[in-house]
């Protein structure tokens, strides 16, 4: 069942140019590297520099690996740690996981 990670954070905004340009190599490096996908989302209505992540994995236990696996990656933890101490506002960011609600099978008629 997959698992959906939903990641809201404010961008500063003397930052806007350079978080950009960091979110999409972060995007970029873990679409390439790792197992699950990844995408930006940029506001259309609400605050204009609270952006957000969306990464989807095939369940729990394959998220827990590849978080794993990214946090023991010495190039993956440059990209983000810069992000998070240069381009975000502190405090801003929130995590959120969601999974697909399963299908209700339908009743059979016993007549």
């Amino acid at each position: 069942m997959p698992v959906f990670v939903y990641q809201t954070f404010q961008i500063k905004q003397e930052k806007f140019k350079e978080a950009i340009e960091n979110l999409h190599e972060m995007k970029n490096y873990r679409n390439e590297n790792y197992s699950h996908k990844v995408e930006i989302l940029t506001p259309i209505t609400g605050p204009d520099h609270t952006y957000a992540v969306l990464s989807t994995y095939e369940g729990l236990a394959e998220m827990e690996l590849q978080n794993k696996k990214m946090f023991a990656d010495e190039e993956y933890l440059k990209i983000i740690g810069s992000f998070f101490l240069d381009n975000i506002v502190q405090g801003s960011m929130n995590t959120q996981l969601y999974r697909t609600l399963n299908e209700k099978k339908p009743e059979s008629n016993k007549e």
